[in-house]
């Protein structure tokens, strides 16, 4: 927490090809927005100013161009040049330059994190193909970040006011799920999640349904056997900790019949197991946050989506809600910080911060 009580919120530009810049810009277009935070963008003064010109609606906003962080200013849109006089711009398709921006603005505002010159970073959408491609060895900013920080497990957590989903297996092959999934990497998700749902979230004593692998989970061993042989055990040595993990249930009664509303999150298998239906449920406000960091990380739960690029056409309700939900997190993990340490608040609580609220009652 910086000057005038506001939270610095990191915002990294993602592939400069895509819509990454107009979200960001749409996002940060009102003026009550830079009244609650003040915003660093990761990127180029040149490629903001190519962006905001595609969008005619939005003009004279209040930008503060500067070489570090440091010198950002409460009631601006501060662009923290990181990149290259000659970086351009190419909307639409992907790309070594674009690529090699998103690198660049990434490997920047995680150094800023790490020295406490921002608060949260919020990452906008990359081209995980196009980053391998220039060196960037990691399947996704999730696994990066793990590595940036030197943490032995996160989670992708996928988050709205609707629903709330963590993965075991994340950026693999769906070949490979299979035996990726074991006791031990169940077990360290739930905890996670758990811990997450607590200190990130505001809940009491969460319950997290679980989902099965296969169709039916698994129809007694008909269809497969992960239920018995690994879920139910992990489930089983889960509750045993303390953890009110129940399942695992079929995904698509699960989903189709909306019992993941009488829990607090569920655990998917793999990817998209989770993610089209999170998707299908919240796709315009969800938020992606990496759950196990020791600082505040999400995005928007969207892509590059380079057939937008410099069209005007991109919705920043995503990227808004991702900027919002670092900042709420941010508040619920200083106030989880006082009330473990038995201190009394600092200061009164801000208007829009929401009241830690106990999770569900535990379902039979």
């Amino acid at each position: 927490m910086k000057e005038n009580n506001k939270i610095i919120v990191g915002i990294t530009q993602g592939d400069s090809n895509g819509i990454g810049y107009e979200v960001i810009i749409k996002a940060l277009s009102d003026e009550r927005i830079l009244a609650q935070f003040t915003p660093v963008v990761y990127g180029s003064p040149k490629l903001f100013g190519f962006y905001l010109k595609t969008i005619p609606e939005i003009e004279n906003l209040p930008l503060n161009n500067i070489s570090d962080a440091k010198h950002a200013q409460p009631g601006k849109i501060n662009i923290l040049n990181c990149l290259p006089d000659n970086t351009y711009a190419e909307p639409g398709s992907p790309g070594p330059e674009a690529a090699n921006s998103a690198i660049k603005a990434l490997d920047a505002a995680v150094r800023d994190i790490k020295a406490g010159l921002i608060d949260v970073l919020v990452t906008g959408p990359i081209n995980k193909k196009s980053v391998s491609t220039q060196g960037f060895q990691f399947p996704g900013h999730t696994e990066y970040l793990m590595n940036a920080f030197g943490v032995k497990d996160v989670t992708m957590l996928m988050v709205s006011d609707r629903i709330k989903l963590g993965v075991v297996t994340g950026h693999i092959p769906l070949k490979d799920v299979s035996s990726a999934i074991t006791e031990e990497k169940i077990l360290s998700k739930l905890r996670l999640m758990k811990d997450s749902l607590i200190r990130d979230f505001g809940y009491d004593n969460p319950t997290i349904g679980v989902l099965s692998l296969n169709p039916h989970s698994g129809d007694g061993g008909l269809l497969g056997t992960e239920e018995q042989d690994v879920i139910i055990p992990a489930l089983r040595k889960a509750v045993a900790e303390g953890i009110q993990a129940f399942g695992p249930f079929s995904p698509d009664g699960y989903f189709g019949l909306g019992k993941y509303q009488q829990f607090d999150a569920t655990l998917a298998m793999y990817h998209d197991q989770g993610l089209s239906p999170f998707k299908t449920i919240a796709f315009s406000d969800g938020v992606n946050y990496t759950a196990g960091l020791p600082v505040v990380r999400t995005s928007p739960d969207h892509g590059t989506a380079y057939d937008m690029a410099g069209r005007d056409m991109a919705d920043p309700f995503s990227m808004r809600s991702a900027i919002f939900t670092a900042i709420d997190i941010f508040r619920r993990r200083e106030a989880h910080a006082r009330l473990i340490e038995g201190k009394m608040p600092e200061r009164a609580p801000l208007e829009d911060e929401k009241p830690l609220r106990p999770g569900r009652p535990q379902i039979a």
